[in-house]
């Protein structure tokens, strides 16, 4: 997929080298030569010396054809205007970093397919990471409605040993809570259990949540025999 990056801060650089790593072709645009350089350089992108929201800069960057956008720059004004400019141009899928929540709905009326608010990302890891900090790593989905959490089943537990239909049917595990993805060992691939799949101790699950059951979840996995 050709995809196209506004602003080649330490945002927009670390997107375009994850991209670049996994396959897809990556173009930026920025202001400053020397990060223009470096993303040549060092990333292995595409690299436009100019404003995002110029439109003979988009352009001759190939706007038109971009399978995705992402308005990664230094203000939400300028983000704003970028994603207005895609969407005039027909980009499919648009995505625009956001500082300040006032600017969410002009960003989705513009728009910006997803809308990634980093204050409040950043807030949220770290509240989790405090809160539960045996939590692997949590994501959130539809405005935090739902939470998809990784743990670790520790030796000696209540669930190592037991098959995914088994807890699913225990009346302890929370209701609307499900087991959707399962690691025996970290150098092994994320598999999608079944019924059938054992627990094994040392093992990592992803489990899927609602919010108000995550402590729940955490200690029925956490409890021990």
């Amino acid at each position: 997929m050709y995809v196209l990056i506004g602003g080649a801060g330490l945002v927009g650089l670390s997107l375009a080298q994850k991209l670049v790593e996994l396959g897809h072709t990556v173009a930026v645009i920025d202001i400053d030569p020397i990060a223009c350089r470096y993303a040549r350089e060092q990333v292995g992108a595409m690299a436009f010396e100019g404003s995002a929201v110029s439109t003979e800069v988009l352009l001759e960057a190939g706007i038109r054809k971009a399978g995705s956008l992402a308005a990664v720059l230094r203000s939400d004004a300028l983000n704003l205007a970028m994603v207005t400019l895609a969407k005039h141009y027909g980009a499919p899928h648009i995505l625009s970093r956001m500082r300040h929540p006032d600017f969410a709905e002009p960003l989705r009326i513009a728009g910006a397919n997803h809308i990634i608010s980093t204050v409040e990302l950043s807030v949220s890891t770290m509240v989790n990471a405090i809160e539960y900090p045996q939590v692997e790593s949590m994501m959130h989905f539809e405005q935090g409605q739902i939470e998809v959490l990784k743990l670790s089943i520790p030796n000696n537990c209540y669930v190592a040993g037991r098959s995914v239909a088994e807890i699913a049917q225990d009346s302890q595990f929370p209701t609307g809570s499900l087991i959707i993805g399962y690691q025996p060992h970290p150098h092994e691939d994320l598999m999608i259990p079944n019924g059938s799949t054992i627990l094994e101790p040392h093992s990592t699950v992803l489990i899927v949540t609602k919010p108000g059951s995550l402590h729940q979840v955490i200690d029925f996995i956490e409890q021990r025999c």
